[in-house]
């Protein structure tokens, strides 16, 4: 995957005592963060325009051999301020990536049914409610969903009651099942609910055909006489200034010629590399109650920035659409058996995690790009902020 399109560069990956260590190019907000700064509805051009960059991005993924399995707006990433890749969509946290086909042979997995869920429920495809396998279909259908809370704002099976977990997401995928695509399309041009039609109709070792799709949105932008030039919503927020300007200190931080760690820009779990995970519970509890002001900002060591969700953002636990069929958090680190991915949340004693110590743990292991191409380099800042991170916990 290495030097392709919206798919981050990782420059070292380790282990250093129990923690797995990831460092990839410095990227911009998520396009759940981007939502979240445009009042949480996007314009149709918008959408469309991110639909093709999404297609494209999954369709590489498919082409590696590999279905992701985890379609969520948190997951797909834009590139930084002032950059040629400004509003490239990148796709990170590849922990949920399956091969659903031999490299050489290219024979498929086989059909199976009582799998356990995996990925996250408010956005997987009806099959994987039911257990079925995924395959790419299963992916392409995420997406839709995905499209259409972005136009919508929302989608009809959030906020379902239930007294556990598992029986939430019975509900929700009854929810989708019972929903008529011309109902969650309704009100939008006609080519959403074609492209949702189509890959609910794909067979489960049926290759798509990602160019009848990706078409599907250039002419739903042309029958609103609208031109793919680029310009996304966040590029209009402040005034014209974009998105970067919402939080002051923010541009600087990404505009830094800097590669991150995954413990900064993916989920702190220290014995999980990936996961660009955000708290789904916190967030959307404040978001009801009016709490949430500046999301998307990264905390950064040396900067001055501090941002007003980083607890909120790291931690879990909370009602709402989280990504667990059991009651008990389990470790996203267990063997790929299928299962949804937990919140971070207090150890497994029942304490709370230390606060502090990520943040104090990525400053050390910021380097520049020039820097990072030397394993040599990497291994070094990564070894410092093993011996500060010993220290810190000591």
């Amino acid at each position: 995957m290495h030097c392709l399109a919206g798919i981050p560069n990782a420059f070292y990956f380790g282990q250093e005592g129990l923690h797995n260590i990831l460092c990839i190019d410095l990227l911009g907000p998520s396009l759940e963060d981007l939502f979240d700064m445009c009042g949480r509805k996007f314009t149709i051009k918008t959408v469309v325009m991110v639909a093709k960059q999404m297609l494209c991005r999954i369709q590489t993924i498919h082409e590696k051999n590999l279905i992701y399995r985890d379609i969520k707006p948190d997951n797909f990433l834009v590139g930084r301020p002032h950059t040629k890749h400004a509003n490239l969509v990148h796709v990170v946290d590849f922990g949920m990536a399956k091969q659903y086909r031999d490299p050489k042979t290219k024979q498929h997995i086989p059909y199976r049914e009582r799998k356990s869920l995996s990925g996250t429920a408010r956005y997987m495809s009806i099959n994987t409610h039911l257990g079925r396998e995924q395959s790419r279909r299963d992916d392409l259908e995420a997406m839709g969903h995905v499209f259409m809370y972005f136009l919508r704002g929302g989608l009809p099976w959030q906020g379902l009651k239930a007294a556990t977990n598992k029986q939430k997401y019975e509900k929700i995928g009854e929810k989708k099942q019972s929903t008529p695509i011309k109902e969650l399309c309704e009100g939008f041009p006609e080519e959403f609910g074609i492209y949702l039609n189509y890959v609910r109709k794909l067979s489960f070792e049926e290759t798509p055909d990602y160019d009848f799709l990706r078409d599907l949105f250039t002419k739903a932008l042309k029958s609103m006489n609208e031109v793919e030039d680029g310009i996304y919503d966040w590029m209009l927020l402040n005034n014209g200034k974009g998105w970067e300007s919402e939080v002051d200190g923010m541009g600087d931080i990404y505009a830094d010629n800097h590669v991150q760690s995954a413990s900064q820009q993916y989920s702190s779990n220290p014995l999980h590399p990936s996961g660009h995970h955000h708290d789904r519970h916190g967030r959307d509890a404040q978001r009801q109650h009016g709490k949430l002001q500046q999301p998307g900002a990264l905390v950064h060591s040396n900067s001055k920035l501090k941002h007003k969700q980083s607890h909120s953002r790291g931690q879990g636990g909370g009602t709402g659409e989280q990504d667990l069929l059991r009651d008990n958090a389990y470790n996203r680190t267990a063997p790929n058996n299928g299962n949804l991915r937990a919140e971070d949340g207090p150890n497994a004693d029942g304490s709370q995690k230390k606060r502090g110590f990520w943040d104090k743990l990525i400053g050390v292991i910021t380097c520049t790009q020039k820097q990072a191409r030397r394993v040599t380099c990497a291994r070094s800042a990564l070894r410092a902020a093993v011996d500060l991170a010993r220290e810190i916990q000591g």
